[in-house]
């Protein structure tokens, strides 16, 4: 059974229910030998020229054809029909080949389907189908799909697995785990993976070495985090554009604006290097927040004349701080330029969103909302749920947030944390402590790991609730989970404890 989560949103106050199954099942759809993937493989088979004996035809060609369209419905990110395809080879009493079950669990737990993914992952050792060339895939697919999700806990049992199995990690096992304590700010095993790294003598890409930027920047240390660039030139590792964005967010957060845009030109001037949509967010994102939002429209401008669409999010971003000051007709007038563009389902999406925030909140209707995109062709997501959700948290409309939240459940789509972080920053727009509070415990019961945004978000809700002398305690708590505090947790705690020392 798939995490079901209830919440019930009153005047008086939040229940969360959880009910997580203890150990998955494998539920097959039903089917029957009239289905048109039997048909396709009856059909295949019998208009051949070729003598095939009937159990060759029943079994041996069938159960190879299976294999592959299993595949192929993966790579086209079909995993509804694939797994039907499954429970049909189920019925015949077999059981797909190794490489099949590797791409089964690595798109399964890419959309977020973890407990599905664990099933079969569970399936494949208990009948010893893996073969040892694709175990690491396995593990790897189901530890990124858990750590995407926040499930910290349950990464580490697949760590443990693997360890008890004998299965090395590779490249990409400690660049999922580094990805993963970076983002949460979790510095120390941040570390203890760059370590671990180079004990076993793997490349430091420009991925962990803009990794590497980011704990620096993320722990005040900005400087530092700019003389890695140095670092980098003398061993000859090529600058690239993960590395190239790691320094335009350093300067970014730092409020260094004018150093970012320049970092920009230098990429634009190179032959070989070019801004993607992580840098033109960056830039946007760090420029709204000081403040300078006729820079970030200039930035949104040309983001677009390099025919990159803007991140769904950024825009939210944009709209709510022009909102803020009441300039409605510059959301009208650069949302005529997305809506010139060719990519539906952005335009969608983008649509959706003036009409959440571009009217103040007037479209409470969540379920015609998510109809009217589905109806222009955008499938839901979890990232599409996530960004109209923070649409409307970000006014604290926290009964549409709890909506949308239920409707991504009805989809089939397990929430992840950071759609639980969403609902604690609506329930703390609205003013609603205690019930941003509950989605808090709320997440450490359901196996889910508070992050630095958890909690940051938390802290936020109580400051805002003028409740400081809460905020030191989730401070205590953050820094005991092993999260490293970023630059808004350090000011927020600050901001209390002047106001205590005040009341004092």
């Amino acid at each position: 059974m798939s995490m079901a989560t209830e919440l019930t949103c009153s005047y008086g106050a939040l229940t969360p229910r959880v009910s997580i199954s203890p150990s998955p099942t494998r539920i097959y759809a039903a089917f029957n030998s009239s289905s048109r993937y039997s048909q396709r493989l009856i059909y295949t088979c019998f208009c051949s020229k070729q003598p095939v004996s009937r159990q060759i035809t029943t079994e041996e060609l069938s159960l190879s054809m299976y294999n592959r369209w299993i595949r192929d419905f993966c790579r086209a990110g079909e995993i509804d029909e694939a797994m039907s395809l499954l429970a049909e080879i189920d019925s015949l009493g077999s059981f797909p080949d190794p490489l099949s079950y590797v791409s089964l669990i690595e798109t399964l737990a890419g959309l977020g389907r973890t407990l599905e993914a664990d099933a079969l992952f569970q399936e494949v050792v208990r009948f010893g189908i893996h073969e040892r060339s694709y175990s690491v895939r396995l593990y790897n697919a189901l530890l990124s799909g858990y750590l995407r999700k926040g499930q910290l806990d349950l990464a580490v049992r697949v760590l443990d697995h693997m360890k008890g199995e004998n299965v090395e990690k590779n490249q990409e096992t400690c660049e999922i785990l580094l990805n993963y304590y970076v983002n949460a700010g979790r510095l120390e095993e941040s570390w203890r993976v760059v370590n671990e790294m180079k004990k076993m003598k793997f490349q430091l890409s420009s991925f962990v070495y803009g990794k590497i930027i980011r704990i620096y920047r993320d722990n005040g240390m900005w400087k530092k985090a700019l003389g890695i660039v140095e670092e980098i030139r003398e061993i000859g590792l090529p600058m690239d554009v993960e590395i190239y964005n790691s320094v335009i967010d350093t300067f970014g957060k730092y409020g260094e604006l004018d150093e970012a845009v320049l970092v920009l030109r230098k990429m634009q001037s190179c032959n070989d290097v070019k801004p993607n949509i992580s840098t033109w967010n960056s830039l946007i994102r760090w420029h709204c927040h000081h403040g300078k939002l006729d820079i970030a429209l200039e930035l949104f401008a040309m983001m677009q004349d390099q025919g990159i669409y803007p991140d769904p999010r950024i825009f939210v971003n944009l709209i709510t701080r022009f909102g803020e000051n009441g300039n409605w007709n510059m959301i009208s007038k650069h949302f005529e330029v997305v809506e010139c563009k060719e990519h539906k389902d952005a335009r969608a999406i983008y649509g959706a969103l003036v009409q959440i925030i571009g009217q103040f909140g007037s479209f409470q209707d969540v379920e015609e909302l998510v109809g009217k995109l589905k109806s222009q062709g955008v499938a839901p997501s979890a990232n599409m749920f996530c960004t109209l959700a923070n649409a409307y948290a970000q006014q604290g409309l926290c009964k549409q947030t709890v909506k949308v939240l239920k409707m991504m459940e009805n989809e089939g789509i397990e929430p992840n944390l950071i759609m639980l972080n969403v609902l604690i920053n609506a329930f703390g727009t609205a003013g609603k402590h205690m019930e941003a509070l509950s989605i808090y415990h709320h997440i450490k019961e359901s196996g889910f790991t508070p992050d630095v945004v958890t909690y940051s978000t938390l802290m936020k809700a109580f400051t805002r609730a003028k409740k400081y002398e809460k905020v030191p305690e989730i401070f205590r708590e953050m820094e005991a989970s092993g999260c490293s505090a970023d630059r808004k947790a350090r000011q927020l705690l600050q901001n209390a404890l002047m106001v205590l020392d005040k009341r004092h």
